[in-house]
């Protein structure tokens, strides 16, 4: 377990082997596993000799907090306590919404290099004006928001008000594109949810920056998660022998 800044257990697993550390942030509505993409790559950083952190941010998983009351301030403080645990600079993997908190932290936190993975960097296209088909289905109507307080995604996780409101605050893209920090950017064509195009212009403007299509590839890289981890995996190795 891990235990936040403002008092938040989190679920977490170490997996340790070498002195170079990965940390691994997942999505919305997923865990630590993140769709069992997290444990494969877990295990294959832990043959390349890197230690691995999982976990799961509040509300997410086993980790305190209810679904409703995560907010991406929330997310930051997990990242911290998460990076913050493993007493030395660290690589991090960020998948999907997992790229918001890691994106807004690059210029806060000891991370050396990063992995997005289908990143979610523009909010408002994602969530607010969402312009892919599984994100009109999922937000497209937020009327239970003022109902509610909160938009229940498919009976499977509740999305609160006070989220919504950081979406047309918070700017992920742009504190990307201000870090210089090397980065690898991995992203499928056919992705259903979160903007590729988005994702391929921005990595095609950040110095530093390696770029890897998964072609065919929807939202989750279902079919493609070998092809995902091993990239990850080689890339990783090659910043740390640097």
């Amino acid at each position: 377990m891990i235990t936040t800044s403002d008092g938040i257990r989190l679920d977490a697993q170490w997996h340790r082997s070498g002195a170079d550390t990965v940390v691994l942030a997942h999505g919305i509505t997923g865990d630590l596993d993140e769709q069992g993409l997290f444990p494969a790559l877990a295990d294959r950083l832990v043959a390349a000799g890197f230690s691995v952190l999982r976990f799961s941010f509040r509300g997410h998983g086993t980790s305190a907090g209810l679904p409703r009351e995560m907010t991406i301030a929330g997310e930051l403080l997990d990242l911290r306590a998460a990076v913050e645990s493993a007493g030395r600079p660290v690589s991090v993997v960020a998948s999907s919404f997992g790229a918001v908190s890691t994106a807004l932290s690059l210029s806060e936190l000891p991370i050396e290099s990063v992995v997005l993975w289908q990143p979610v960097l523009d909010l408002r296209r994602t969530f607010l004006r969402p312009e892919l088909p599984r994100g009109r289905q999922l937000y497209g109507d937020l009327s239970s928001l003022q109902e509610k307080g909160f938009l229940d995604v498919e009976g499977r996780f509740e999305l609160g008000a006070r989220l919504f409101e950081e979406f047309a605050e918070l700017d992920p893209r742009a504190a990307f594109l201000a870090s210089g920090i090397p980065a690898l950017v991995v992203h499928g064509d056919a992705d259903e949810h979160v903007s590729y195009d988005v994702a391929r212009e921005t990595a095609s403007l950040r110095d530093g920056t390696d770029w890897h299509r998964v072609r065919g590839g929807g939202h989750g890289f279902r079919g493609a998660a070998g092809e995902v981890v091993e990239v990850t995996a080689s890339w990783l190795r090659g910043q740390a022998a640097r």
